[in-house]
């Protein structure tokens, strides 16, 4: 199975320090420690209440860049429903020693929903629900694209299929069966903010209470349904309820069907493409397992 991507350039702490002293020499004597690489970028905390985002791959670069222009748009709207989102403090500059763009953020205590059981997830599902009601509105033209996130799901069906060769047999069709009712739902006219890379992982919570939705390298304009698919990959059939109750009104039918293919897809990858070592793998597992329940997509009597 993939593991995350090689590192094309990785900064030691002398090396973070001297773009703080050319970018924000104000906090250049923080104290500074590493404490997560993930596959776009390495976070350094900087002193108690501030975290610097590098990135450790071209590719990621632009990322970087689609967050400094969306979150000061966004992160007001998801602050007025008590969700904090990691504004750039400092927009950092590609410098003659490093080419890529970074960033200064708040530091956002709290556990990430994936190192929680998903029984104890349905105290926020409503929170979230509200969180994303306020995000999906209307985007400018000019918001960040991506050519892979809150498209149309005929899009993505050549790389699923593909994807799906290599999903393990006993969870081959609850993926196949999830993402074909997807393909076969009415497309999407809506093209609304989109977080774009919403799961467990990204979502902070403090005690039982949604405190943050964090890494928004991916944020576009698109589907709704992309997001929604969180129901799928955070919730039991509870919290999934409780999540689809707060949304009462706002998507019809046939964006939780999409959404339901977009959980379908995120497991497949997540099934082909991680390692056993961070949980994400089974993530996917317990994603393709909850895709056999029908509440969240089930169609209201007429």
């Amino acid at each position: 199975m993939a593991l995350s991507p090689a590192a094309e350039r990785r900064l030691d702490e002398a090396e973070v320090r001297m773009l703080l002293v050319q970018g924000a020499p104000h906090l250049a004597r923080r104290t500074l420690q590493l404490v997560d690489e993930g596959w776009d970028n390495a976070t350094w905390r900087l002193g108690d209440d501030l975290a610097v985002r590098i990135p450790r791959r071209g590719l990621a670069a632009p990322l970087i860049e689609h967050e400094q222009q969306a979150l000061p748009i966004i992160g007001p709207m998801l602050d007025a429903v008590g969700v904090r989102t990691p504004i750039p403090v400092v927009d950092g500059r590609a410098t003659s020693e490093f080419p890529w763009p970074w960033s200064i953020v708040p530091w956002i205590p709290g556990t990430h929903a994936l190192e929680r059981p998903r029984a104890r997830n349905a105290a926020w599902a409503p929170e979230l629900a509200n969180a994303l009601r306020a995000l999906h509105r209307t985007a400018p033209a000019d918001a960040p694209h991506n050519p892979v996130r809150g498209i149309p799901l005929a899009q993505r069906d050549e790389r699923l299929r593909e994807l799906l060769a290599l999903v393990p047999n006993a969870l081959r069709l609850s993926i196949d069966s999830a993402w074909s009712a997807g393909l076969a739902a009415p497309v999407s006219t809506e093209r609304v903010w989109i977080h774009g890379d919403l799961h467990p992982g990204n979502i902070v919570i403090a005690g039982d209470r949604l405190s943050a939705l964090i890494d928004f390298g991916d944020v576009t304009a698109g589907d709704p349904s992309y997001d929604l698919a969180i129901a799928w990959m955070a919730f039991d059939a509870k919290g999934r309820a409780a999540f689809r109750h707060a949304t009462a009104g706002r998507y019809d039918d046939a964006t939780w069907v999409r959404a339901r293919a977009w959980a379908a897809s995120v497991a497949a990858i997540l099934l082909v493409q991680s390692d056993d070592r961070d949980g994400y793998r089974a993530l996917g597992r317990s994603t393709a397992a909850e895709l056999l329940a029908r509440d969240v997509t089930a169609p209201r009597a007429p």
